[in-house]
């Protein structure tokens, strides 16, 4: 149950897609699961895959689980705002559940990589919020990246190379968060998602209210 008093009594906002950008190593995973349990109105966009589950996972929970037929089928019939094809598997991200989560007054958060949120933004236009993520430094993401042992150097360097490269685009989001220190990284994007909530053109009933309040006689 949303704790938004408007919601409460019956005024609904229309949701949002919160899409969070960062390079590997910046704590893009961890701000954003926090964003996602720390409010009831949001929660994370589920992909369509046609790999296989893993041990654990759950269909409809982790992934949409799909045939290739399947997959092909949604392509051609233009049910996702983004896909690509990764090792020899579909991802995507399919539109209805999306759409139907924000006329419920929902939003739906993205853990996405940079050409997957401008696929998305292209078509959700003003439902879609960018917000990208900056390490301190380079030098600190390197720290990052060779401090979690995922990686090997040749994969750090092209990580590095890519961020570079994402960096000189930040001009095309609509918010720049710097995560130097967690918690207030973590303040700063949820004051984001509160604002963008707030938004006059996701809250259709307030013209009715100030119609109500200007017809007042006092």
């Amino acid at each position: 149950m949303s704790n938004n008093p408007a919601e409460k009594s019956g005024r609904k906002h229309r949701g949002l897609l919160l899409m969070v950008v960062a390079p590997s190593g910046v704590g893009k995973t961890s701000l954003t699961r926090r964003l996602v349990a720390d409010h009831g109105d949001l929660h994370l966009s589920i992909s369509a895959t046609t790999r296989e589950p893993r041990p654990g996972e759950h269909d409809g929970r982790d992934y949409h689980f799909v045939s290739k037929d399947k997959f092909q089928e949604m392509i051609a019939q233009d049910a996702f705002y983004e896909w690509a094809e990764v090792y020899g598997n579909y991802y995507g991200s399919p539109k209805a559940p999306i759409v139907a989560s924000l006329e419920n007054g929902e939003s739906v958060l993205f853990d996405i990589d940079f050409q997957g949120a401008m696929k998305v933004h292209a078509q959700a236009g003003p439902d879609s919020v960018l917000v990208y993520i900056l390490p301190p430094s380079l030098a600190e993401m390197s720290r990052r990246l060779h401090a979690r042992s995922q990686d090997s150097e040749e994969v750090i360097a092209r990580r590095l190379s890519r961020a570079k490269d994402e960096v000189a685009a930040w001009e095309k989001f609509d918010y720049v968060v710097l995560n130097d220190d967690f918690d207030k990284a973590y303040a700063d994007l949820a004051h984001i998602y509160h604002a963008e909530r707030q938004k006059r053109s996701r809250n259709p009933w307030i013209g009715d209210l100030v119609g109500d309040l200007l017809a007042e006689d006092i």
